[in-house]
C-alpha cells in the first residue's frame, strides 16, 4: 500500500479515526481544527481514498519550538554560543496511525514524512532538532529505534537535523 500525506482539510473524515490512545483519537475528532486556525500547528493526514469517502487513517501535527540550551545533553551544547539561550527546534506534536493501518507500516510512514517535512524547512527556517513528547513507553521505542535520543531531566526525545539528514542518504 502506498501512502502519501496532504494538510488536514473539511474534505477529511476523521470521525471513526482511532489509534487506541483517547487523547489522539479525541485531538484528531474535536481539538486538531482549533490549533490550524490558530497557527499552533500545522496537521498532515493520509486518508483511505477509496472512491467514497476520505477516512483519516494516520496524521501528524508539526510546530516551530525551541529547547532551553541547558536541556540538551553537553556534548550538544558545547557547539552553541553561550548567546543562545534558546535552540531553535520543530515539534512533532502529535502522531497517530488508526487502527485500521495496522501491519502496513503506517506509523513508520508517517515518522518519515514528518522528519522529511522537517528537515526541508529546517532549510529556510532554522531547526536544530526534531522533538517529540512520547504519549506512552511503546511510543517512547518507536522513537528510539529511528535514533531519537532521551532528553535530560525530561519525558522528551530529539534527533539532531544533521542525524535527520542521515537518514535520507
Amino acid at each position: 500500500m502506498e501512502f502519501k500525506s496532504e494538510l488536514l482539510d473539511s474534505s477529511h473524515d476523521r470521525t471513526e479515526f482511532s489509534c487506541g490512545k483517547e487523547a489522539l483519537d479525541h485531538y484528531i475528532r474535536h481539538q486538531v481544527n482549533q490549533d490550524v486556525k490558530r497557527k499552533l500547528a500545522v496537521c498532515f493526514v493520509v486518508a483511505d481514498k477509496d472512491g467514497i469517502s476520505n477516512k483519516v487513517i494516520g496524521y501528524f501535527t508539526l510546530s516551530n519550538g525551541g529547547i532551553p540550551r541547558d536541556s540538551v545533553p553537553e556534548t550538544y551544547q558545547k557547539k552553541f554560543p553561550l548567546s543562545y539561550p534558546s535552540i531553535p527546534t520543530t515539534l512533532i506534536g502529535r502522531l497517530a496511525r488508526d487502527q485500521r493501518a495496522v501491519g502496513k507500516r503506517m506509523g513508520e510512514f508517517l515518522l518519515i514524512d514528518a522528519l522529511y517535512k522537517c528537515f526541508n524547512s529546517s532549510k529556510t527556517v532554522a531547526s536544530f532538532a526534531v522533538i517529540v513528547d512520547p504519549i506512552d513507553d511503546d511510543a517512547r521505542s518507536f522513537y528510539a529505534k529511528y535514533g531519537f535520543l532521551s532528553l535530560p531531566d525530561s519525558q522528551r526525545m530529539f534527533l539532531s537535523m544533521k542525524k535527520v539528514n542521515e537518514l535520507f542518504k
